[in-house]
């Protein structure tokens, strides 16, 4: 066997082996919208779960901020065996033998004034439900835009494969009219081999794109979180409709994007902290009553009668003199916080309005790019034709067809990936001012 056919009968068998093996891949893929992913992602995803166990917390600190103003309520009851036992005389005179000690009782407090801590407490809180529900916005969005990015990866790779196997066609189409060239004597042997290697090249890139294929597969799959293996609906690929951009209402949504209002929020739990750290500095007065009754036994019984009662009632008025200076250290801490809270207030929404500027920037350059790669995708074709013509013809040389080759390949994929560029690009936007565009 000439080397030529050795290495077309291995190439033939590798193509063979990897069209099962992409077969059997792509036939234990669930085939899955993007909005059905993001949906699966947004009720799986740890960063989902966290988000909602965040406010939850949140809600339950303002129950339990207003629930300090309420009084606390304590009962209790001890039955207590002395041994030895000591010698008891009741009201009437009778002497018994006391070894059980029995007493019951309740006692309930309130803080009357603590500083202003607790409205403060409400205040903060509050706020941190605020900024919970909004980190559960964006979180949410955030997880859209990562099932977003990679369901677009999966296009991009299914696109790539589409446009490796065009290539693996017509580079098989020209070793044919080479072969049959070199057969009427009417072009060289180099021909033949460059369309091998052409072929070769070919094979590889479908090979890899397969490849990626099942990696953004694999990746979208674990987003989503479900059990078995996902893959996006090739469906999607037909590009939609262009995104209608109005800057002015963009601007004021990102102003109040979730971002901001979380960091805004956060802002102003820290002042309410910070005031409730001046509260050490004012007396602390609480109000306390409680009631008990006890008797003495010679068994155990929580029944008798007899009950000696008593009942004290607890005014208490308290000021922390000198604690180390730890009042002084609460309120610079307090202060930090709160200084940093407004730092990063600020901060959020200055990047906020950075990162419009840069997804609207890329929307609309991803956009120009679909439009001019497909007028080249277009003339690359018309090129490769009218060169494979004149080929065959005796007209042109198989330089100029295997040029005209690889700028077709180029034009698909600078396509391909201004296609991807554009839906990231549009899923940041989302992620970005927290709705759908």
């Amino acid at each position: 066997m000439k080397p030529a056919t050795r290495l077309m009968f291995v190439m033939a068998l590798l193509g063979a082996a990897q069209r099962s093996g992409a077969q059997s891949a792509a036939d234990s893929s669930r085939t899955m919208s993007l909005k059905d992913a993001v949906a699966l992602a947004q009720k799986n995803s740890p960063l989902a779960v966290n988000a909602r166990g965040q406010l939850r917390s949140s809600r339950a600190g303002v129950r339990s901020s207003y629930a300090a103003f309420l009084p606390t309520f304590n009962i209790q009851a001890t039955n207590t065996q002395n041994s030895p036992a000591g010698v008891v005389i009741d009201s009437t005179g009778h002497v018994f033998s006391g070894r059980w000690q029995n007493s019951q009782g309740f006692s309930t407090g309130l803080n009357l004034f603590d500083g202003l801590s607790r409205l403060y407490q409400i205040r903060a809180s509050k706020a941190e439900v605020t900024a919970a529900r909004a980190n559960e916005v964006t979180q949410t969005f955030q997880i859209a835009l990562l099932v977003s990015q990679q369901y677009y990866a999966v296009l991009a790779a299914k696109e790539s494969e589409s446009a490796a196997r065009a290539q693996l066609d017509q580079a098989q189409q020209q070793l044919a009219v080479s072969r049959a060239k070199v057969r009427a004597q009417t072009s060289t042997k180099s021909d033949s081999l460059r369309a091998i290697i052409q072929v070769g090249d070919a094979k590889l890139a479908l090979l890899q794109a397969r490849n990626d294929l099942q990696t953004a597969n694999a990746t979208l799959t674990r987003l989503v979180g479900e059990p078995y293996q996902v893959t996006a609906n090739a469906a999607d690929t037909i590009a939609g409709p262009t995104v209608e951009i109005d800057s002015t209402k963009l601007v004021q949504l990102a102003n109040v994007s979730p971002a901001v209002q979380q960091a805004q929020a956060a802002q102003v739990a820290a002042q309410a902290q910070y005031r409730a750290a001046h509260a050490p500095y004012f007396p602390n007065i609480s109000v306390a009553y409680n009631r008990s009754r006890y008797h003495s036994d010679s068994s155990f019984n929580f029944t008798h009668g007899g009950y000696n009662y008593s009942g004290t009632l607890r005014f208490t008025v308290s000021y922390p003199l000198f604690n180390g200076l730890t009042r002084e250290q609460d309120v610079v801490n307090a202060d930090v916080a709160r200084q940093n809270a407004e730092a990063l207030a600020q901060d959020a929404a200055l990047l906020a309005q950075q990162n419009l500027v840069a997804y609207i920037g890329t929307l609309r350059t991803a956009e120009q790019q679909i439009e001019i790669q497909q007028v080249s995708v277009v003339a690359a074709e018309e090129d490769l034709r009218v060169q494979q013509q004149r080929y065959q013809l005796g007209a042109s040389i198989l330089l100029d067809v295997l040029t005209s080759q690889t700028q077709l390949t180029q034009a698909r994929l600078a396509l391909i990936q201004a296609r991807y560029d554009y839906r990231v690009a549009k899923a940041q936007l989302e992620a970005l001012i927290g709705q759908a565009l």
